[in-house]
């Protein structure tokens, strides 16, 4: 089903409404009308096999909650729907590794790339249990379920904290932390490692604090309060009680009947996987041109997410101090007002001609300039904006050019993706990257299209009225 161009809205007599502005919703009409044999609605695709929501169900994939994540099943529709079941699959936004495992049970070689320190922990642990993991093991951890050694253990050691995550435990929990990290030292370290991700596991539910996209938001019980509103999380589980019901997940699935089949022999002959962990602006200019027979990812979005907030707690566990944070901060894909700019041709002078197909990208540069403009009027309710919104898309045209370069000829790059608004500009993300895509190496096949779009900020909503933002699975061919 094609999708018809959704009405802008309409431009008022009002600062907002300015030459710019009208200049962006023309461009953005005249590109939704290029692309409308291509802009097609999959009713196959839901909001749930697009995010982590699917994963909830699945054995392994549900133990660690990455947001951020797609499913494993959204994997397996688009390797059924193209034939994929053999060669190399590459994910340069890897996350907790979805596509890579997906892609392994397909009997398919997998290769990714993550940033975050977390994700890097989620990936090594799942294929520890891939291809490592005893039955003893399985049995230890069972133990530490029936018997909860840390409780009387008498060593507790210190959990690190950052700036933006101190107190965000009460007092009673962290002890607990500290006893039950300082008992899995007595432990191998296969138990150790699989102790350690279930308490990764469980840190949102024992603390004060809820993702919430841009930083946490804290219970009003911690004392803490950012933002106007009082926030109550509800329960706040006690460390004992989340710890056992994540251990019982865990030791049910590994348990489980299907399990000894389907987890410790098909896997380990056919789950080989290779991660790269940094930033994939480093890393995908050191891979060899042509290699890779897939490509399906889902970076971070032009919304102002900021993962190391998100991940504070996550990250503090994993030993990152304040400078190992504002490190990870700029080395991400630029998504957050925080970034600053990146030299990108001088991090990599190959990279002329994706800069220049963003530079020449005439919606692009029209929403640039209206953000600017309004910036200069002081009507953004944060200046890091543009310059957020101009990096992101120039960020991503290298990515997209060193994706061009890696993959085989006639290989599909399939990528989940959001659409954006910012002072009342609609961001075509979606149209934008293709036709910068078709200008590095690639031939776009559709755009589909989620049946049911998301909304914009309820900020971008009151200041500017409601407007569905799509969002979408680009898929394209290395020409």
């Amino acid at each position: 089903m094609q999708l018809d161009p959704l009405p802008l809205p309409a431009v008022q007599d009002s600062p907002a409404a300015s030459s710019a502005l009208r200049k962006v919703d023309k461009l953005n009409r005249a590109a939704e009308r290029r692309w409308k044999d291509k802009l097609i609605i999959e009713t196959a695709l839901s909001r749930s096999l697009v995010s982590f929501q699917a994963n909830k169900g699945r054995a392994v994939y549900r133990w660690f909650k990455y947001k951020e994540a797609f499913s494993a099943e959204m994997v397996e529709y688009f390797l059924n729907r193209y034939k994929i079941s053999k060669g190399v699959l590459i994910d340069p936004f890897a996350g907790s590794g979805t596509a890579l495992f997906a892609a392994g049970a397909f009997g398919m070689k997998a290769e990714g790339i993550e940033l975050l320190p977390i994700g890097q922990t989620v990936i090594a642990t799942k294929q520890l249990i891939d291809w490592e993991i005893r039955q003893q093991d399985v049995e230890r951890v069972a133990l530490w379920l029936q018997e909860q050694p840390w409780k009387n253990h008498a060593v507790v050691k210190p959990i690190n904290e950052l700036r933006i995550t101190r107190g965000a435990y009460p007092k009673e929990t962290v002890v607990a932390m500290g006893r039950f990290l300082g008992a899995s030292e007595q432990e191998s370290q296969h138990v150790k490692t699989v102790l350690l991700f279930a308490l990764l596991c469980v840190l949102e539910s024992i603390s004060y604090t809820r993702k919430d996209g841009q930083y946490l938001r804290w219970d009003y019980r911690s004392g803490r309060r950012i933002g106007k509103k009082v926030f109550d999380k509800g329960e706040i589980l006690s460390f004992d009680k989340a710890i056992t019901m994540k251990l019982q997940e865990i030791v049910t699935d590994l348990r489980s009947a299907e399990m000894p089949e389907d987890l410790f022999k098909p896997l380990r002959a056919r789950t080989e996987i290779a991660l790269h962990s940094g930033s994939c602006l480093n890393i995908l200019p050191q891979l060899a041109a042509g290699t890779y027979d897939c490509l399906i990812t889902s970076p971070p979005y032009c919304n102002r997410y900021d993962y190391t907030r998100t991940y504070a707690l996550e990250l503090a566990l994993l030993g990152v101090d304040e400078e190992g944070l504002l490190k990870l901060r700029q080395e991400m894909l630029s998504c957050t007002v925080e970034n600053r700019a990146k030299d990108l041709l001088a991090m990599n002078p190959n990279w002329k001609s994706a800069i220049e197909s963003a530079d020449r990208h005439k919606l692009l540069q029209s929403i640039l300039e209206y953000l600017e403009s309004e910036k200069e009027l002081d009507l953004l309710n944060n200046d890091g904006i543009p310059r957020m919104v101009r990096g992101y898309f120039y960020e991503m045209a290298c990515v997209i050019a060193e994706c061009a370069r890696i993959l085989k000829p006639g290989a599909p790059l399939i990528m989940v993706n959001d659409n954006v608004r910012y002072q009342g500009a609609s961001v075509s993300v979606d149209i934008i990257l293709t036709e910068i895509a078709e200008r590095l190496g690639f031939t776009a096949e559709q755009i589909l299209v989620l049946p049911n779009g998301k909304g914009n900020s309820s900020q971008q909503m009151g200041a500017h009225g409601r407007e569905p933002l799509r969002k979408c699975v680009y898929v394209w061919r290395k020409a």
